[in-house]
């Protein structure tokens, strides 16, 4: 799919915010039924990326897989259970919590640190392996 630039970034930055505001709702939400929603949120967003790069059975198939089957499943089996067992006893916030909170945070900000300190621009490999071909190609 041949989209201009701004609208292909648009797309981008669209979809990659649903994948995090999906994945968040995986993890934040309390009741399990919001979030295997959320986790069909992903699933969607996740198939979606492959479209701009004109894979279009590979999107369908993850589309037909992951949301038809698998999500569809998770519903179905949250629903089956009871209820009333994920609220008993629940703590607001516990050690672990904490501990996980950390973890996470840490690793996000040397994901954020390892990205900003990256020179994106040395990066040539699509540049170099034409410039091989290209070289092979003159001879």
């Amino acid at each position: 799919m041949d989209l201009p630039g701004p609208i292909h970034d648009f797309l981008l930055v669209f979809l990659g915010s649903g994948l995090i505001l999906g994945g968040l709702g995986v993890v934040l939400l309390t009741n399990p039924i919001y979030s295997a929603f959320s986790l069909g949120l992903v699933f969607v967003c996740i198939s979606l990326f492959y479209i701009p790069s004109n894979s279009h059975f590979v999107a369908a198939a993850q589309l037909l897989i992951y949301v038809g089957a698998i999500n569809v499943l998770i519903i179905f089996a949250v629903m089956f259970m009871n209820g009333s067992e994920y609220y008993k006893d629940f703590n607001l916030w516990t050690v672990g919590d904490g501990v996980t909170s950390v973890v996470c945070t840490s690793i996000f900000a040397s994901l954020i640190t390892t990205i900003l300190d990256t020179s994106w621009y040395g990066i040539i490999w699509t540049t170099r392996s034409n410039q091989i071909i290209g070289a092979r190609f003159d001879k």
